[in-house]
């Protein structure tokens, strides 16, 4: 039984985004979502395009800044990707 455990390939889980970690938002992700419908119709681009940084984790939240004079945001974690 070990052999055929240690033949399967290991599924890689994705990086967990850490705070100080620059992020973006997955638009998919976001779009269909409870937050997309309580802001304005039309997301602006640049969550999109990132880089903004994660300021904070807390459960399946994560509170955002862009550098940009405007308010920090908390988005969930999956709707969260790294920048690249």
């Amino acid at each position: 039984m070990a052999e055929s455990d240690a033949a399967a390939p290991a599924k890689a889980k994705p990086a967990a985004l850490r705070k100080g970690a620059l992020v973006k938002v997955k638009r998919a992700a976001y779009s269909a979502s409870l937050e997309a419908g309580a802001s304005d119709p039309t997301a602006p681009d640049y969550i999109f395009e990132g880089p903004g940084e994660l300021l904070v984790v807390k459960g399946d939240y994560g509170q955002v800044r862009w550098n940009r004079p405007v308010p920090d945001v908390w988005l969930r974690m999956d709707q969260l990707e790294a920048c690249s």
